[in-house]
C-alpha cells in the first residue's frame, strides 16, 4: 500500500488524535485493521489497528516535520528489500509478540523523556 521500500508510521495515543479536516475513508487492505485514506487522492493517512485501540498509527509523511524522528522499531522485515535498512534499535521479522509490547512501549517512553 505504501508504494515504497518503507511504510513509515508513528504511534500516537488514540485519545490525543483527531481528524481536523475531511472525512477519511477505509481503503487499501480490507482486513482486520482499518487503514484510512484521503477520500479525494486515496493517500494512506493512518491506521487504527484491531486489538490496539489505545493508539493510532499515523503515516509519518502526514507530520509537518518528521526530520527529528528516527525509527525505534521495524517490523515485517521478512518482506523488506535486501538493501533497505534503518537505524531502528529493534527489528522483527513480523510483528513482535504481544507480550513484548509493554516492554517496548516502556523503553520508547523512557527515550522520549531524555
Amino acid at each position: 500500500m505504501s508504494a515504497s521500500a518503507f511504510s513509515l508510521s508513528a504511534a500516537f495515543p488514540a485519545d490525543q488524535f483527531e481528524v481536523t479536516q475531511g472525512e477519511p475513508v477505509i481503503g487499501g487492505l480490507h482486513g482486520e485493521h482499518r487503514h484510512y485514506h484521503c477520500a479525494h487522492c486515496k493517500s494512506w493517512l493512518f491506521t487504527r489497528p484491531n486489538g490496539f485501540e489505545s493508539f493510532v498509527n499515523v503515516r509519518a509523511t502526514m507530520l509537518d516535520n518528521c526530520a527529528d524522528y528516527a525509527p525505534f522499531m521495524e517490523t515485517c522485515t521478512s518482506e523488506k528489500l535486501a538493501w533497505a535498512t534503518t537505524p531502528a534499535k529493534h527489528s522483527f521479522a513480523q510483528f513482535p509478540p504481544m507480550e513484548k509490547f509493554e516492554d517496548l512501549v516502556a523503553e520508547f517512553a523512557e527515550l522520549e523523556l531524555r
